[in-house]
């Protein structure tokens, strides 16, 4: 199971910061109110001071105390979110996932991805890299344009098993012309191991060495997807059954490999 525990936790880090602000505010008030009254004790009972100003000064403390509140309020209904979505993304573990990014999990000697180019090219290269960015196997892939699958036997080069773990796909493209971009878009599989969450959203592990953020979820798939792959060579992209819709949780963030 992908190791989860550096991110967990990570949500009180909010909540930390508005408890912080409200203390700050709070030891400025006892000082003010000190000030205020020794300036009253020993003002000049023929030429008071201004009582206007101190009014004003207490009045945008209250308003600064209330913005404390209501941000501490905010940070609550946050986390109350948050821990809602991470109760549905855990009917996901078991699940496979198609996700938005390019670092997809090797798992039990397989590994598969797909890309889709905006438009014709006229050669693609896919590479596969492992986490030290060591280039372990290329091959030649489709150059039409629209979505295609790449599935990954685990083999490097020269045909040695490699062992599981997060390896980054790399897609290529060359357009007609020098000067002609061809865009593309990668996305990954793997089976959903764990589920974390953190201050900025919440997070699935895919086999035992990547992380992705929920909302980069495309597609959920029957646990036995991988179980369909024939491996060895990229084609044309076919949907699994028992596709579902994840939550939203927030920003869109890449995945990553795990620490």
């Amino acid at each position: 199971m992908t190791d989860l525990s550096g991110i967990t936790g990570a949500v009180q880090t909010g909540i930390s910061n508005t408890n912080s602000s409200s203390q700050t505010l709070s030891a400025d008030m006892n000082t003010f109110l000190t000030l205020l009254t020794t300036q009253l004790k020993y003002q000049d009972p023929l030429d008071p001071m201004d009582t206007a100003e101190f009014t004003n000064q207490l009045v945008q403390y209250s308003n600064v105390e209330q913005s404390i509140q209501m941000n501490s309020k905010l940070d609550n209904l946050l986390t109350l979110n948050i821990a809602s979505l991470a109760s549905q993304a855990v009917s996901y573990i078991g699940k496979t996932v198609q996700v938005l990014g390019d670092v997809m999990p090797l798992e039990g000697g397989k590994a598969k991805a797909t890309y889709t180019l905006d438009k014709d090219a006229s050669s693609v290269t896919i590479t596969v890299k492992d986490m030290n960015g060591k280039v372990v196997y290329t091959e030649s892939g489709e150059k039409t344009s629209g979505t295609h699958e790449f599935t990954w036997d685990g083999k490097d080069k020269d045909g040695n098993q490699l062992e599981d773990g997060a390896y980054q796909i790399i897609v290529s493209p060359k357009g007609a012309t020098s000067s002609d971009t061809v865009k593309v878009t990668t996305t990954i599989f793997g089976k959903v191991t764990g589920v974390a969450s953190d201050g900025n959203g919440i997070y699935v592990g895919l086999g035992d060495a990547v992380t992705a953020n929920l909302n980069d979820i495309i597609t959920i798939r029957n646990d036995d997807y991988f179980d369909k792959i024939d491996g060895g060579s990229n084609g044309d992209n076919e949907n699994g059954g028992g596709e579902e819709t994840p939550p939203e949780d927030g920003d869109n963030n890449n995945n990553t490999a795990s620490a």
